[in-house]
């Protein structure tokens, strides 16, 4: 067989034994560079803000650059998975249930993604198992290889390709040695083998844990990840090791004696008091560099002045405030990603901290005197959920914030369970609720979307996506977006039922933004409150560390003056 640089020279001279050989590509050029982020040791590493903060000194560097994530899971997506097993279900403007891996990206890129931003298992096997039902394959027995993993690839250069990327990051979920991770890493392979080196850049991420009984930093988990990976075919160009502390001089170089990676490669991340200081963590450590001389970049108007000047204001607060999130999947800080970033944009954009402190809502259930240990925060607010477990503590909790005048704002089942609670406590409709939790209730303040009627599969069929929303005009709602059109992201299938809204009115509640020309219910507002507000839509999906969701800002503005009151 000739050479590799023979045949580039001369692809006529490649022989048609070599032709045949499905993954040697020698004459491709693409005009993406791939980087491959892997995980070993365990999960919660921090893989996705790692690839984000890369992803993120790439684009400062000039180039043109996505995310995608890659989840193991038969899931075909994330929209039917529990949040205390999975985290927060991400929802793109397209209406993509997508990880949670995917707010970070579009955080830290100031990007809106799609749901082609998220591949899972499921969603490949779900493809190539349609296309050989289609007959696509002729007769051929479908396998793992080549079939499944071709069809990774194309996912994979389908999505560089369209958004005409100079550099895709693709981060895969889960750890090397997973079973379910296998022929994602394949693909990585043969994409190495068929781009080339100057093409493809694998970066492996790991720990380095303390003992506190020895004190010092072990890279045997290192080691023994790397080996891993190794064996199935991969040698890292890049480790980067997550650890409390940097790096110290003797760690560096066993990882880089041990794992044949050069020391300049081996990059230390250790724990940041902020999340969006880790690009900068990681360029101090030459990450840019490595990386682009590896794969033949040459940054160009590299500028990282506007980005740290926004991490800069996650660290240099003066003051804390104190928000209570009641929900039902306390148990995951995870769960609620979004909401909590959110709130931390908003608080650093006016100097302040913010401390967000879960709070079970079935507490309430089983004692609703313990409803008063709300008095002491500064804010309350109630995110998504759905069923019925915890919803009558997330009603009471409504209603405390609404008679004791404490900030309050409501999303999605926190803006529904707030209407059922003003139904009980102010219009006097004692059995009032959704017809999710009580479909036999005398007063359905909240019923089924009409479409939803005749849905019966669970996954994708929710209302899901951006959809444009009229502000009415003279509204807190008004002076809080500044505008008369604004566009959110939902996901839902009840909505307020619009027969009681002249009753509501009329009690002090003001309905303040609506969309789909006036059919559906969006925001209300509590018009004799320090601040009562509440959205059917998902106001967290898109706020931005620098430029936070407006309604969150004033939320946070007005739990900020509650405390200034409280000093006074």
């Amino acid at each position: 067989m000739r050479s590799v640089f023979e045949a580039k020279e001369n692809p006529s001279s490649i022989s048609s034994s070599e032709e045949q050989l499905p993954h040697l590509n020698y004459d491709s050029h693409p005009r993406c560079k791939f980087i491959f982020v892997t995980g070993g040791v365990m999960s919660g590493l921090g893989k996705g803000i790692t690839s984000a903060s890369i992803a993120k000194l790439l684009q400062l560097s000039g180039f043109r650059v996505s995310c995608l994530k890659i989840d193991p899971y038969l899931n075909v997506d994330a929209g039917t998975m529990n949040p205390i097993a999975h985290g927060e279900v991400f929802v793109t403007d397209d209406g993509g249930e997508t990880d949670m891996d995917i707010g970070n990206y579009e955080r830290f890129l100031d990007l809106n993604l799609t749901r082609n931003h998220n591949l899972t298992t499921g969603a490949v096997y779900q493809q190539v198992i349609q296309e050989e039902r289609n007959g696509r394959f002729l007769g051929k027995c479908v396998q793992i290889i080549p079939h499944i993993t071709d069809a990774i690839k194309t996912r994979i250069k389908d999505l560089a390709s369209s958004l005409n990327l100079e550099v895709l990051v693709v981060e895969c979920g889960g750890t090397v040695g997973d079973i379910e991770s296998l022929p994602f890493l394949e693909s990585f392979r043969q994409m190495r083998l068929e781009l080339g080196s100057e093409n493809t850049l694998f970066i492996h991420v790991t720990l380095a844990p303390v003992l506190e009984t020895v004190g010092e930093q072990k890279t045997k988990p290192t080691q023994h990840s790397v080996q891993e990976l190794r064996r199935i075919g991969i040698q890292p160009d890049i480790i980067v090791v997550r650890s409390k502390n940097r790096l110290t001089k003797e760690t560096r170089e066993k990882i880089s004696l041990f794992t044949s990676v050069e020391q300049r490669s081996v990059i230390s991340n250790p724990d940041a008091r902020s999340i969006y200081q880790v690009p900068a963590i990681l360029r101090s450590e030459g990450i840019v560099e490595t990386a682009c001389g590896k794969i033949r970049l040459n940054p160009i108007n590299s500028n990282f002045e506007p980005w740290e000047r926004i991490a800069n204001k996650f660290t240099a607060t003066k003051d804390m405030i104190k928000i209570a999130m009641v929900g039902k999947y306390v148990a995951l800080t995870d769960s609620y990603a979004s909401v909590v970033e959110s709130l931390i944009h908003a608080g650093a954009e006016q100097g302040y901290s913010v401390q967000v402190i879960p709070v079970d809502s079935t507490e309430f259930e089983s004692d609703s005197q313990s409803v008063e240990n709300l008095r002491d925060y500064h804010g309350i607010l109630i995110p998504q959920g759905f069923g019925k477990r915890g919803s009558e503590g997330k009603i009471l909790a409504a209603n405390y914030s609404r008679e004791n005048a404490i900030p309050y704002l409501g999303l999605c089942f926190g803006f529904q369970l707030a209407l059922v609670s003003f139904a009980r406590h102010v219009l006097g409709h004692i059995d009032a609720n959704s017809t999710e939790l009580d479909p036999n209730t005398t007063h359905p303040i909240i019923d089924l979307l009409p479409e939803q009627k005749q849905v019966k599969d669970l996954g994708g069929s929710m209302r899901l996506g951006g959809h444009d929303i009229s502000i009415v005009d003279g509204t807190m709602a008004s002076r809080i977006y500044q505008r008369n059109l604004i566009r959110e992201r939902h996901r839902h299938r009840y909505e307020f039922n619009q027969s009681y809204r002249q009753e509501f009115e009329k009690a002090g509640m003001r309905f303040s933004g609506f969309s789909d020309n006036g059919r559906r219910t969006e925001i209300f507002e509590i018009l004799d409150h320090p601040f009562y507000f509440a959205t059917q839509f998902h106001p967290e999906y898109i706020s931005r560390p620098g430029k936070p969701e407006p309604s969150y800002f004033h939320f946070v503005k007005a739990a900020i003056s509650r405390k200034l009151a409280v000093l006074v």
